[in-house]
């Protein structure tokens, strides 16, 4: 059974300023989702699912189906405010979707193959597909074996402002340990650091691995998000910014030995569009690859 690439496609782009899910970064109009979606056909994946809001349906709908019809199967789940068990309500100033771990949730009824989960304005190159696709694979006898995709801290900052990301802890066989957020991450006059929660600044060599939201899970996944998510509304519906983050998951399955997940450290570099400022930077990095023989020039012909 082919796995199944799901697509976080839900975020507002606050930051952004704009719908970076669908925005131009390639010479024929692609998106930074076109080449993840371009990879992992390529590495024989089955079938996308997008993760949308409703709200944006019209649009990607627009810029995706036409130009994947007969390349692979599409799907569309809407994530919104209201997809929450049974039993809990949506509070009246919440607007921000409830997270990352909440938007896997979703597909629990759509997905019952191994899946790749990735984020939709970030580019992970061809190899993250091709390791994934081969490790959910060959474990696909194992529910609870997992697996994500480690990215070297220094090759995953922004020149235009700071930003998070979830350190990776891992023993001598390279399965996590934990996942540690770490905040106000950037890189001046060539030293990378990130100010700890007393204050302080820590300084990073650039080599730590960290994550980028690339998980490979089975469906064995979906009840524990489930258990999560019903504590974290129990805990922090009233808290309007609040979110279930995919690593929270993690971190606690780790802890109690329900599941493992094995780091495979990435053979090409990160990129992605936090910021307005980063377009120029993508567009920049997505013409050498066509000029290195990565990509064609014209990816859906």
């Amino acid at each position: 059974m082919r796995p199944t690439l799901l697509i976080l496609a839900a975020g507002i782009g606050s930051r952004y300023g704009g719908l970076k899910q669908v925005d131009q970064v390639g010479p024929s109009g692609e998106a930074i989702l076109d080449y993840s979606i371009y990879d992992a056909i390529r590495a024989g994946f089955k079938k996308v699912v997008f993760i949308i809001r409703k709200n944006i349906e019209k649009e990607m709908r627009e810029v995706f189906e036409r130009k994947l019809s007969g390349r692979i199967e599409v799907d569309f789940i809407f994530q919104e405010l209201d997809m929450i068990p049974e039993g809990y309500s949506v509070p009246p100033d919440r607007v921000k979707p409830w997270g990352t771990a909440h938007a896997v949730s979703v597909a629990a009824a759509h997905v019952r193959e191994p899946f790749l989960v990735i984020n939709a304005d970030d580019y992970y190159g061809p190899a993250s597909y091709r390791m994934t696709a081969d490790y959910l694979m060959s474990h696909k006898g194992n529910n609870k074996d997992f697996c994500m995709v480690g990215y070297q801290i220094q090759h995953t900052l922004s020149e235009f402002g700071p930003v998070s990301r979830g350190l990776c802890e891992a023993d001598e066989q390279d399965y996590l340990r934990a996942v540690v957020e770490i905040t106000e991450i950037e890189n001046k006059d060539g030293k990378i650091a990130y100010k700890h929660k007393d204050g302080h600044q820590v300084q990073l060599k650039g080599t730590e691995l960290v994550s980028m939201n690339v998980w490979g899970f089975t469906p064995a996944i979906f009840p524990y998000i489930d258990e999560e998510l019903k504590t974290f509304l129990s805990e922090h519906a009233g808290n309007p910014k609040a979110e279930l983050y995919i690593p929270t998951i993690i971190n606690n399955l780790v802890k109690k030995d329900t599941a493992r997940v094995k780091i495979l450290p990435a053979a090409d570099n990160w990129f992605g569009v936090t910021y307005r400022e980063d377009k120029p930077m993508a567009v920049t990095k997505i013409s050498h690859l066509i000029s290195g023989g990565v990509y064609p020039a014209n990816l859906w012909p």
